[in-house]
């Protein structure tokens, strides 16, 4: 059985002290393809360590994340394009609008999501979209840039029913990951009234991992445990999942 985990912080502070343990457990439990996605460039040197350390394992995405867009935004958003002009990657992200933090900078999100979605059609790539406290500003955005040169994930997607059929109208996969675990997560509720064909999984470790792990770090390995719930949500076995999944993954990231 193959899984994808289709976004992974695995270069986060959280796995400095066993981060090679927590590759093997990955490995162990079926993940063999791992996305990481960008958060500025601050990280990406060992992003492009751990590519190096797992050329087959390990697929990167360049660009900008919301909450990363500050003062020097313009220099950050400058590095995206030419790290992009460099190099292969395989999406630009994590891209997209974050105001559960600070709505301060909703203009300049604004604008960060709009060009790097302008990139990712220049290069040919798909996005990876953040969305937090921000449907409808990330369905603005989407909606202004529509095309069929528009695709990608709406990566951890915890909104509703319509707001998923609204991000498959867009071209995008959803995202689905511990929060489908969860008592109160939602998504589980609706989830099986959308095709399979439209769904990835994903961990966003060290984040949101799914129960009985709930509160604790989020590991890749753990993308198993989504797997598992989806296989009761979709009455289908997890091998079916796991397949149906990493095809669909391979559909957006062209690997």
């Amino acid at each position: 059985m193959i899984l994808t985990d289709t976004h992974s912080h695995i270069y986060s502070e959280e796995f400095d002290q066993d981060r090679k343990e927590m590759m093997q457990r990955a490995f162990d439990a079926g993940v063999q393809r791992i996305f990481v996605p960008s958060i500025d460039s601050t990280y990406t040197q060992k992003m492009y360590d751990l590519e190096q350390q797992y050329p087959e394992n390990v697929f990167l995405m360049m660009g900008l994340h919301p909450t990363y867009v500050k003062e020097n935004y313009e220099e950050e958003l400058a590095f995206v394009e030419a790290e992009l002009s460099k190099r292969k990657f395989y999406a630009v992200g994590e891209i997209g609008i974050d105001l559960f933090w600070d709505k301060t900078r909703l203009e300049e999100q604004k604008i960060a999501f709009k060009r790097q979605i302008q990139l990712a059609k220049k290069y040919k790539l798909p996005i990876n979209i953040h969305c937090r406290d921000a449907f409808d500003e990330v369905f603005e955005v989407l909606e202004s840039e529509k095309s069929e040169e528009l695709f990608g994930i709406f990566h951890c997607f915890t909104g509703d029913f319509n707001q998923a059929l609204q991000a498959i109208s867009y071209n995008m996969k959803l995202g689905i990951g511990g929060v489908a675990t969860f008592k109160n997560g939602k998504i589980d509720q609706f989830l099986n009234q959308i095709a399979i064909k439209h769904i990835v999984l994903e961990t966003d470790s060290p984040y949101l991992a799914p129960v009985p792990y709930r509160g604790k770090r989020n590991e890749s390995s753990y993308t198993k445990l989504v797997a598992e719930k989806l296989a009761l949500i979709y009455g289908i076995p997890v091998e079916e999942i796991a397949k149906i999944t990493t095809e669909n993954a391979k559909a957006v990231f062209g690997i």
